[in-house]
């Protein structure tokens, strides 16, 4: 182990490409890799699995969910992950649904986001929020599309929106389209319609 680098410099330069692992288009390093990584560097390295004091059990809730905190320790310097128990889409998974190897899984995966924040393998982590993010903007955009209805034209919800439309003959077409479509889809077909009535 060399003295003259700090902990964090010493596992952030450890070299983990052998190990890298992948699922889908995501790289990551496995817990156990992780570990055996670790140990070698820092043979007393210690992890912690929290418990809740209130159940006793390995994970929390707030009623509607759970997660797990998981705790790694070099040389007296812990630092905590929490991770939320996931399914394979990694969205989180109701309470009532959550199994203990749901929870095991979890424990593992936040071990070694835990061993990440010292430094080891923590560039495979980098831009994991941005994903998460857009996963989440993706899967909003579809349910609202799932939510909208297909203007056709005349169907019944053709008559309402072409009522509108007349009723703002007044208003540009930009801002007809937009509120129309907080309710319905719009086809090309449709825009055609809704410019005749507006020209």
């Amino acid at each position: 182990m060399n003295k003259t680098k700090s902990n964090y410099q010493t596992l952030r330069d450890k070299d983990i490409s052998l190990m890298i692992q992948k699922k889908g288009a995501q790289s990551y390093l496995s817990w156990a890799s992780a570990w055996a990584l670790l140990k070698e560097e820092f043979p007393t390295a210690t992890r912690t699995v929290y418990e809740d004091p209130n159940t006793n059990l390995n994970y929390f809730t707030d009623g509607h969910t759970a997660y797990v905190k998981v705790g790694v320790t070099i040389d007296d310097i812990e630092h905590i992950d929490y991770l939320p128990v996931m399914d394979f889409r990694n969205q989180a998974i109701k309470l009532e649904k959550v199994t203990m190897f749901d929870v095991n899984k979890t424990i593992q995966r936040s071990t070694a986001k835990a061993i990440a924040m010292h430094g080891l393998g923590l560039t495979l982590w980098i831009g994991e929020d941005l994903i998460d993010s857009a996963k989440q903007k993706t899967n909003q955009r579809m349910e609202e599309m799932a939510k909208k209805i297909k203007l056709n034209i005349g169907d019944s919800n053709w008559a309402k929106a072409s009522k509108y439309v007349e009723a703002n003959k007044d208003v540009d077409f930009k801002t007809i389209k937009s509120n129309l479509e907080q309710k319905y889809i719009i086809s090309n077909d449709v825009e055609l319609e809704i410019k005749k009535i507006l020209s």
